[in-house]
């Protein structure tokens, strides 16, 4: 049915334990004419049948399986798994939020893609050229399973040139305002489609947004690397006394003071455009404190190259955070990078807690919302770290 790729008997046996990606370099030979894109079947060296998937000679990742089934690829196929997605998020997203991940990627088995919802609109992320190839199947079907307003197709992300493929941002079918508003966990937040970091929105902390609930109640709260002011919101909305919400984007600022408004906390949530490694320093040594403090910063490492660079930065702001906060509060630092492990991150928390000499109690680990299920044989599924500690 479909060009077969036989892989090297001397590889490591990754694909058999459930992982999806095939590099070029454990590829034995290939039986049939291909193109960048061309659906193919994998075999072991001995012809056992492993999957199937969509090639790309161009890229690293030279094969992606879509199926551990050997099965034709075509529009029902990916009907299929959009609805097994759609399934998992009803159960896994409460009813006071309309923003969520439909489709994670390889975890979901669609490889290379990426869908939010963002109430009656979805933003899509293309990231290879297999999938690329099926944006019109897919547009159509979740348009027409979520009865959706609008799509937008948000491919610019530099990896898709590792692809091939071009960086742009468009409607998929007709225009709409880009800019939308969405409910989390029952709060209002304005969303920019069109311009606004990753899809629009940073959906993989909406669970934990939710956790720092008892935490903030009558607190001060500081929190840095704001964005558009999630988490400030949802302090200000469970208690905080007063919130300071720090990003060095003028962009984000605004929407800062959007959120704010949208909610009725224009009062409690002081939006402050400054670089947030430097107001931490400048904050921690000229005598502030703050009840709980929040550190949610972008990756500091995107390969294994640039870690102990990224060790440095996030010791040195979870150093400043902890000295910002009061004895007996709360610091709650992420790192959103897949490279710095969980131990790696918590050993990075210790550094700091020595350095800072503060005595430190890890509260709870926790990672990514359940829309961003994880596939235990492909560890890059999970990247999320997030922390409550308590610094004495």
């Amino acid at each position: 049915m479909y060009p077969t790729v036989y892989l090297r008997r001397d590889r490591k046996p990754r694909v058999e334990i459930g992982h999806p990606w095939i590099f070029g370099s454990e590829i034995g030979r290939i039986a049939g004419e291909t193109g960048p894109g061309d659906i193919v079947r994998v075999v072991n060296h001995a012809g056992a049948f492993l999957g199937v998937g969509y090639i790309n000679d161009r890229s690293q990742i030279a094969v992606r399986l879509l199926s551990r089934t050997d099965e034709e690829i075509n529009a029902e196929f990916f009907r299929r798994r959009l609805e097994e997605a759609r399934s998992l998020r009803r159960q896994a997203v409460g009813k006071d939020s309309d923003c969520y991940r439909l489709v994670y990627g390889e975890a979901d088995g669609l490889p290379g893609l990426t869908i939010d919802i963002y109430g009656r609109y979805a933003s899509v992320q293309v990231l290879a050229l297999g999938m690329e190839r099926w944006t019109g199947v897919l547009v159509t079907e979740i348009r027409d399973m979520l009865s959706l307003d609008g799509v937008i197709l948000r491919n610019d992300v530099p990896v898709r040139q590792l692809e091939g493929l071009p960086l742009e941002v468009r409607f998929a079918e007709g225009e709409f305002n880009p800019v939308v508003e969405v409910q989390e966990n029952g709060w209002v937040m304005t969303v920019d489609l069109w311009q606004g970091q990753k899809t629009g929105y940073f959906l993989d902390q909406r669970e934990n947004r939710a956790f720092i609930a008892p935490f903030v109640a009558g607190a001060t709260v500081l929190d840095c690397f704001s964005y558009t002011g999630a988490f400030a919101v949802h302090a200000a909305g469970y208690g905080a006394k007063q919130v300071t919400a720090v990003d060095i984007s003028p962009q984000a600022i605004l929407g800062v003071r959007k959120n704010a408004e949208n909610n009725g906390f224009t009062s409690t949530i002081n939006a402050v455009e400054s670089n947030a490694f430097d107001y931490l320093r400048e904050a921690s040594g000229g005598g502030f404190g703050y009840d709980v403090v929040i550190l949610d910063p972008p990756a500091f490492t995107k390969n294994k190259h640039s870690v102990p660079a990224a060790r440095r930065g996030y010791k040195e702001i979870n150093l400043r955070g902890m000295k910002l906060t009061h004895r007996g509060g709360y610091l709650v630092t992420s790192s959103c990078s897949y490279h710095l492990s969980r131990e790696e991150f918590l050993g990075v928390l210790a550094e700091a807690a020595q350095d800072a000499h503060r005595q430190v109690k890890v509260v709870a680990v926790r990672g990514q919302g359940r829309d961003h299920p994880t596939l235990l044989a492909a560890p890059e599924t999970e990247y999320l770290k997030f922390v409550v500690a308590q610094v004495f």
